[in-house]
């Protein structure tokens, strides 16, 4: 298997990007282009589904062209994916027939109340491991085919299919051959029984869902079809949703392995094993990337809707800064804060609060706090919503965690990542490889392709640093406590 290469295509919510990694788990090219976002009305999120097809189809033959590696090099692809943003298109044509609601829309809490309202809740949690939340899949579906003219009678007659963005990807690529998805995206659809591993019927009638539309569910590293370029035929043998591909790609096939990617979002995740643990505080339990003829394993996630997303809100809408590489520098340039926090809940509260109308709030501000105090208060925010996640896992794990590995975009900053092990009181391990979820759709392809063993995707991740905490326990125990005043206040302003 020498000079094979492994593609990802990493389709998030703000760009599409291919990488290139070598056998060693090294990048040898990198091709992205930005996703643009439609905004119809307040708290509505909506993404082109031709344009994310067509930006990675660019990127994929962008980054070959630009590395001179030949198609038939490339041993497998795989495929990682924004979770939860729900595509619906025509059987016949392969069109579209709404643009993809995004995770992070809001517009289904009707529809999720309807639910509520049938007693559906312990349901869904015992079921799908999920909370009923206008985040989920299912009821994006819905309100398609309650509000396009047409869409339930055509997905009745079974002219329609669903999918998440991986299986509109491979539908794509492979014209209109398969219609598939993985484990992990699956699991986030409020749709998929995480216990039987299969469709459900109950909650499929409840939104009259016809099963005709979905697609069928495979292991994370299986075969999900071929790309063809430049008559090379290349197999797509590795699929899953973003988080879970970090996981994996931060070694967390292992049972007691966390993690957070600091993205769009903060999403954490704990191997919690082969048990299913249904969460007592408010996380979800969702699938973990699955291997072929291995047991299933489940993980507590918690989802914090507004991460990365908040630094760019001080850089596009407040103007505070040029570029979010600047905030470290602002960061160490002034006195720690004292009693100021900022609650990014722009989208409302995710774990553990799920709080859908809450709002984002500043606490604390006073004459002499200026720009630079607000930038540091969003970015400790990251740090504050990750530490309540933690808290949550460990109550309901029964496990301490003593390292939390870290990877995505703002694990960069130093600041942060010291402010984070300070704040939890453990070691936070920083990969070299910052693209661990594209590398861990990678290793899921690598995989099946035979490039790697599953020995060699454990050894590949290496250490870039690991921060230890330094700050004395007073000072963590009143930060803390005054973070949780700040969430307490956003969240009875929002029941005023």
């Amino acid at each position: 298997m020498n000079n094979k290469y492994i593609i990802a295509f990493d389709q998030g919510t703000t760009s599409t990007r291919t990488i290139i990694f070598d056998t060693q788990g090294n990048i040898q090219g990198i091709s992205k282009k930005e996703l643009t976002q439609y905004y119809p009305q307040s708290g509505w999120v909506e993404h082109d589904p031709n344009q994310i097809y067509n930006d990675q189809k660019e990127t994929f033959e962008t980054v070959l062209k630009e590395t001179g590696i030949h198609p038939k090099e490339i041993a497998a692809i795989g495929i990682t994916n924004q979770r939860e943003t729900t595509v619906v298109w025509d059987k016949e044509t392969g069109e579209p027939v709404y643009n993809a609601i995004v995770w992070l829309d809001n517009r289904t809490q009707d529809i999720c109340q309807t639910l509520k309202n049938k007693g559906l809740e312990t349901y869904v949690r015992e079921h799908t491991g999920l909370v009923i939340d206008a985040y989920f899949s299912g009821t994006k579906l819905k309100w398609i085919l309650d509000t396009i003219k047409g869409a339930q009678e055509k997905a009745d007659a079974g002219q329609l299919l669903f999918g998440t963005i991986d299986s509109w990807l491979i539908y794509k690529f492979t014209n209109g051959k398969q219609h598939v998805t993985d484990h992990t995206n699956a699991s986030r659809t409020m749709l998929y029984n995480i216990k039987d591993l299969k469709w459900d019927d109950t909650l499929l009638a409840a939104l009259d869902i016809p099963k005709s539309m979905l697609p069928e569910v495979k292991t994370s590293s299986s075969n999900f079809g071929s790309v063809t370029y430049k008559d090379t035929t290349i197999p797509i043998y590795g699929v899953a949703g973003d988080q879970q591909a970090a996981l994996f790609g931060q070694g967390g096939s292992i049972e007691g392995i966390a993690k957070n990617t600091y993205g769009t979002g903060c999403f954490l995740l704990l191997n919690n094993g082969k048990d299913y643990v249904s969460s007592k505080n408010g996380l979800i339990t969702t699938l973990a990337c699955s291997l072929p003829n291995e047991p299933t394993h489940y993980a507590l996630e918690g989802s914090i809707f507004i991460g990365g997303a908040s630094i760019q809100w001080l850089r596009d809408k407040m103007l505070l800064i040029n570029e979010a590489k600047e905030t470290e520098a602002i960061c160490n340039s002034i006195p720690p804060l004292k009693d100021l926090y900022v609650v990014p809940a722009f989208a409302g509260l995710g774990a553990p609060y799920w709080d859908a109308n809450a709002k984002g709030a500043i606490y604390g501000i006073t004459l002499d706090i200026g720009k630079n105090e607000i930038i540091k208060a969003t970015l400790e925010a990251l740090a504050y919503q990750t530490k309540d996640v933690i808290k949550a896992m460990e109550e309901d794990s029964g496990k301490a965690i003593t390292t939390l590995k870290v990877d995505g975009g703002a694990s960069a900053n130093n600041y942060l990542m010291q402010f984070q092990s300070d704040l939890l009181n453990v070691t936070v391990d920083r990969p070299k490889m910052i693209e661990i979820t594209a590398l861990g759709a990678a290793m899921l392809a690598g995989l099946k392709a035979g490039v790697w063993t599953k020995k060699d995707t454990e050894s590949i991740r290496k250490i870039d640093h690991v921060f230890s905490p330094k700050m004395d326990t007073k000072t963590r125990t009143e930060k803390y406590a005054g973070w949780l005043t700040a969430i307490r206040r956003t969240k009875t302003f929002n029941e005023a």
